[in-house]
């Protein structure tokens, strides 16, 4: 009987030794590679932070069980197709990728490996998934901005300038490839408010400054910003010149009316990013990125800056106000 039950106990700690062995193996470290907006900004630097946030609320720890490699340059057409190139060649588990010229990039050098997208307008008439609910490949993400914004962009601007004749939606056909349904939206919305819409196309910051000196010419003029990767560049500029000009203007991201700007309407990119890890998780996980449909935004926010309205002389209606998600004072 005693050797029976040494015999018995051997089996069971060998059988145990390897469970416990396991368990207190690290885990494999994973991958993730990401090309995202410029780091030369305080919002670039918000968004990696809520990405950052959200794995770790998953357990996925630098150092520990991922890896982050890294790139700043989605602003710039030039960098983002070498560091496209560099992230692609560095075989991660998942790419994460923001803005339409960066996807755009990254999978022209490759299509196998998964990839989450942030910030993107239009992924299905970019080629980047089959449809919204079955995304069909390894490309995945988040919605930012839909077409339907551009009216709403224009209704609240004229709410704010209700004697405005004109409007100018401003942007970088180079980098804005999928404004074509946002410009529909934008000339039916100009027709029912009695607004002459105009298409500001601009390549670099020589043609926006002459660009919006030539709106400003015109009489009761607006500027909606178009939301997109030069206009977040060129930011400050925009801001600037729209001020020069006393040219009233709306834009699609809260950090705009922070930093100057008359009004904000748009999506909290942050937490695009923070759901985004949402995504990395699962994939990392095992999930099937064509199974995990892309979402639209949820959160909006209005922000109106009534020091920028009182400087060029604007009353903002106090139903606005009230609708407002922040005033700044």
């Amino acid at each position: 009987m005693r050797r029976r039950e040494f015999i018995a106990r051997l089996g069971g700690a060998a059988a145990a030794w390897p469970l416990a062995a396991r368990a207190q193996l690290p885990l494999r470290m994973r991958r993730i590679g990401m090309l995202v907006g410029s780091a030369d900004n305080a919002e670039g630097q918000s968004r990696l932070n809520a990405f950052r946030e959200a794995l770790q609320a998953q357990g996925w720890i630098e150092g520990r069980n991922i890896q982050i490699d890294l790139r700043w340059g989605a602003a710039n057409t030039e960098l983002t197709q070498t560091f496209a190139r560099e992230i692609v060649s560095e075989n991660p588990d998942v790419i994460l990728a923001e803005t339409t010229p960066v996807v755009t990039a990254v999978l022209q050098n490759s299509r196998t490996t998964p990839l989450v997208f942030v910030n993107v307008s239009d992924p299905v008439g970019s080629g980047f998934v089959a449809s919204l609910a079955r995304p069909g490949g390894l490309v995945t993400g988040f919605i930012s901005n839909e077409a339907s914004l551009a009216s709403k962009w224009l209704e609240l601007l004229k709410e704010v300038v209700p004697r405005m004749k004109r409007a100018a939606l401003l942007f970088n056909p180079d980098t804005a490839s999928y404004v074509g349904p946002f410009w529909s939206a934008f000339v039916s919305a100009a027709s029912s408010l009695s607004v002459q819409p105009i298409a500001a196309r601009v390549h670099d910051v020589g043609e926006l400054e002459s660009g919006l000196a030539g709106l400003a010419g015109a009489p009761d003029s607006g500027l909606v910003i178009m939301a997109e990767i030069f206009a977040t560049v060129h930011q400050k500029r925009i801001i600037e010149l729209a001020a020069q000009h006393h040219l009233p203007a709306i834009y699609p991201f809260d950090f705009f009316a922070r930093n100057g700007g008359l009004m904000s309407y748009g999506v909290d990119i942050n937490n695009l990013f923070a759901r985004a890890a949402s995504y990395v998780d699962r994939i990392l996980k095992g999930e099937n990125p064509a199974e995990l449909p892309v979402q639209a935004p949820t959160k909006f926010q209005l922000i109106i800056n009534l020091k920028t309205a009182k400087t060029l002389g604007l009353t903002v209606p106090p139903t606005l106000l009230a609708l407002a998600d922040e005033v700044i004072e």
